[in-house]
């Protein structure tokens, strides 16, 4: 994980900061997540009705499950201010769903640093432009704009 000073963040904005490891979404995980969220359409958590009634040939993971994994795919990837005590997940400026992640595929996510802006003293918002691809596929299960909070002691 890239640990920054503030004055270096400037120099940081527009540049690739890091790509996470490869991660496995498996139909468990995917089934767990259906639970959890009460979304137990049959495209997510039945493998035979999927790949007779969809053309994804089996099961995909919810969109939402594929985003809530750049926490992560974050961890160990996305800057670190120096003396920060405190981050904080702030929102998105921009997600869109781009391609399905089928059970069993792998996934990882590509974060560019897009801005860096001090909102308050000690209080700096960095946004990201990430991509998370899929691993054999030419299109990405998603791309979108993500806010962090960082507060520094």
């Amino acid at each position: 994980m890239p640990i920054l000073k503030k004055d270096e963040l400037a120099a940081a904005v527009g540049t690739e900061i890091g790509v996470s490891d490869w991660i496995e979404i498996s139909q468990d995980q995917i089934n767990t997540f259906a639970d959890v969220t009460d979304d137990h359409q049959f495209i997510h958590i039945d493998p035979e009705r999927a790949a007779k009634e969809t053309p994804f040939g089996g099961t995909i993971a919810h969109g939402f499950l594929t985003l809530s994994m750049l926490s992560s795919m974050a961890a160990g990837t996305t800057i670190v201010i120096d003396g920060i005590v405190m981050g904080i997940n702030y929102g998105f400026e921009k997600v869109r769903f781009l391609t399905p992640v089928r059970a069993g595929k792998r996934v990882r996510g590509r974060f560019s640093l897009a801005d860096a802006v001090e909102r308050n003293p000690g209080q700096w918002m960095l946004k990201y432009d990430v991509t998370v691809e899929i691993e054999g596929e030419d299109k990405p299960a998603l791309m979108a704009q993500w806010l962090t909070l960082q507060i520094l002691g």
